[in-house]
């Protein structure tokens, strides 16, 4: 089993994440372009898309 993190360090968090439109559940948002997108974690199912498309390592994958 896995879980999805969001490494902040690793998001330029100056743009729209193109890995919202990624997550087939729905699970991942972004108030602006100017914040780091959350993950809605009742919604998430760890399918792994989210780490495979972002471009900057910011979604990791951590074995729960």
């Amino acid at each position: 089993m896995f879980t999805v993190e969001v490494e902040e360090s690793k998001c330029p968090q100056n743009h729209y994440c193109p890995v919202v439109r990624f997550c087939p559940a729905g699970a991942i948002t972004q108030e602006n372009p100017y914040s780091a997108p959350v993950i809605d974690y009742s919604k998430c199912t760890s399918c792994g898309r989210c780490a495979k498309y972002c471009g900057y390592g910011a979604f990791q994958l951590k074995r729960a």
